[in-house]
């Protein structure tokens, strides 16, 4: 391991032609040589405790690189295209920087088993996550107040086992991590969640799934409210009965506060508490078209229809 360095002169790089390892950590580096390249069976590259601002677009043609530690700098910024090629890379790690994204090329690095990027300025996490089917262990946590959400795809990461989004400033979780089955290591502590409640999350890992697959799947609390709203509203005005039967070979009178029965030959009237009789009641389909609405009118749901049949 060197040490005391300031810059690694681009007539070294020659000389490490073959070097599987290269461990550069704990120095004064400013840049890396563009020659860095070169080193194609390069397996480990640790450039932490530095003071890199960023790293070269040359370190893509590394394409054995496994791990890459570039912990404890001043990175402001990755290649954008550092994933299109590092496809062997299993360790990411870029804790401890300014990084205030991760490049789109994130999502190619399909053997990445670990990534590490807490302690940065992350605003998002990159589109796509979902194709990174091998990674384990997701750690962003203490981005503080710059990390808001999180990506849909977070919640289709296969393979996710442990994942870390403590610190942030994160009001609500993808419904798709209720599908995380093989999570085992969770943590959510200094986040405002209100979506799931934070007791809930604290409670366990399945209580957790369980809320989240339950919104996912409509069949949650709010959902509930929304399926609700249409009947309780009509129920309140008394335009509708609550308690609604059939009678055999007649066709349905709809009358609130009793059983409907049903008259042979006529169409179904609908009879509201005052007697006056509506037929030809359209279906709740188009619930938000000016139509419905203008249905539900006082004028409309209480007044006799000309040329409606009598009630007998």
């Amino acid at each position: 391991m060197f040490k005391k360095l300031q810059s690694i002169p681009e007539s070294m790089i020659a000389r490490l032609l073959n070097v599987v390892v290269l461990d550069v950590r704990s120095n004064q580096l400013k840049s890396l040589p563009n020659s860095i390249g070169c080193l194609s069976k390069l397996r480990i590259l640790n450039v932490s405790g530095n003071l890199l601002e960023s790293l070269p677009s040359t370190i893509e043609e590394c394409r054995a690189l496994e791990e890459l530690n570039a912990n404890f700098n001043q990175l402001t910024g990755l290649p954008d295209t550092l994933g299109f090629e590092l496809h062997n890379i299993r360790k990411l790690s870029l804790n401890s920087n300014k990084l205030a994204s991760l490049p789109f090329s994130t999502n190619h690095m399909t053997s990445l088993r670990a990534l590490d990027a807490r302690l940065n300025c992350l605003r998002s996490l990159p589109d796509g996550l979902e194709n990174l089917v091998n990674l384990e262990v997701l750690n962003i946590s203490q981005n503080f107040h710059f990390l808001r959400e999180l990506p849909y795809g977070l919640g289709l990461l296969i393979s996710l086992r442990e994942l870390d989004i403590s610190y942030n400033s994160i009001f609500v979780l993808p419904d798709s991590m209720g599908c995380l089955a093989k999570l085992n290591k969770f943590s959510a502590v200094g986040n405002p969640l209100v979506c799931p409640p934070m007791d809930v999350v604290e409670q366990s890992l399945d209580a957790m799934r369980t809320y989240l697959s339950s919104r996912m799947n409509g069949t949650g609390v709010n959902a509930k409210k929304k399926k609700g709203w249409l009947p309780r509203q009509l129920l309140k005005y008394n335009t509708f009965s609550d308690r609604m039967s059939m009678t055999p070979g007649r066709k349905g009178v709809m009358t609130p506060g009793r059983k409907s029965v049903m008259t042979p030959g006529r169409k179904s009237v609908h009879e509201n508490s005052e007697g006056f009789l509506m037929s030809d009641y359209h279906s709740l389909n188009g619930v938000g078209s000016p139509g419905f609405l203008s249905m539900l009118s006082p004028r409309r749901l209480f007044s006799p229809r000309r040329n409606s049949p009598k009630h007998h």
